[in-house]
């Protein structure tokens, strides 16, 4: 079974989505949509990576609700600059130097902040040492720097280093 669905959740998130996308339960949209909950995991299983342990499951739990928190704030700090004056605005590039040398997690790391309004992750250094993170009004980068490191990059290094 685990061959043919190589990731059920994933596989159970298509079909719904599939189904209510199309907003009808007609036999071929059905039978369209378990093909494609089938199809499109089993074409995309050579790009996964392994899975990786989670070692603390609540930390990863708190730190999801600390993400949507985050974001929640972030939009309305952002609707409030951009219906500004633009000249209130100070966007700059960042270099966010990474502590965590876990692929998976610097993935993470930099979904993470460009999920969240105001800042975007731009690229990853080739050594993989470094982020370049763009923020929409920086006021002070070491106050930027420190709060993606507790906020978000030190849960990451417990949960999954």
């Amino acid at each position: 079974m685990r061959r043919l669905v190589p990731h059920p959740l994933l596989s159970a998130s298509l079909f719904v989505l599939w189904l209510l996308l199309m907003n009808t339960l007609t036999p071929g949209q059905v039978l369209l949509a378990a093909l494609f909950a089938v199809a499109v995991p089993g074409f995309a299983r050579p790009f996964w990576p392994e899975s990786q342990p989670v070692r603390r499951p609540l930390l990863l739990a708190w730190l999801l609700l600390r993400l949507s928190f985050d974001i929640l704030v972030a939009n309305l700090v952002v609707a409030r600059l951009i219906l500004g004056p633009m000249h209130r605005l100070n966007p700059a590039f960042v270099r966010y130097p990474l502590a965590l040398e876990n692929e998976y997690a610097i993935t993470i790391l930099a979904s993470i902040i460009t999920l969240t309004p105001g800042t975007v992750s731009a690229d990853v250094t080739p050594d993989r040492r470094a982020l370049i993170v763009h923020s929409l009004n920086l006021d002070d980068e070491e106050a930027l720097i420190r709060g993606i490191r507790s906020r978000y990059e030190m849960p990451l290094k417990e949960i999954f280093e």
